[in-house]
């Protein structure tokens, strides 16, 4: 999520390492496992701290996040498709036409009235 926020490619990012960019996908989609250097490497790179890696796990329950409608949310928003999402959002300057989108949006997604954070919990 990081690197795509920051607009860093994975080729780009593979660069840095000393990695092809499929060794960069692997790691994104879990396919290969991450070692504590190269873990460190990457939050440098990527200009983090390596408890960036793991924030939203909690010690005392074995790392499960409860599931929550804010931290379905966030997965969500943490997708690709979630951060190009808001990137091209903010990039709209009227503030108008970013509400007559924001009301298109929640038309489009069947929402009716969303809790005083903003967020509907999910379907069932």
């Amino acid at each position: 999520m990081r690197r795509m926020l920051i607009a860093m490619s994975q080729e780009k990012l593979g660069d840095a390492l000393g990695l092809t960019f499929q060794q960069v996908q692997k790691y994104e989609k879990g396919a290969n496992r991450i070692g504590a250097s190269r873990l460190f490497q990457i939050g440098r790179v990527l200009g983090v701290p390596i408890e960036y890696f793991y924030e939203g796990l909690d010690g005392d329950d074995g790392g499960v996040v409860a599931a929550d409608p804010v931290h379905f949310a966030m997965d969500r928003l943490s997708t690709a498709e979630g951060i190009q999402l808001n990137s091209a959002f903010f990039a709209i300057e009227d503030p108008k036409l970013r509400k007559r989108i924001l009301d298109l949006i929640k038309q489009l997604a069947g929402e009716n009235e969303a809790d005083e954070s903003g967020i509907k919990p999910p379907h069932t």
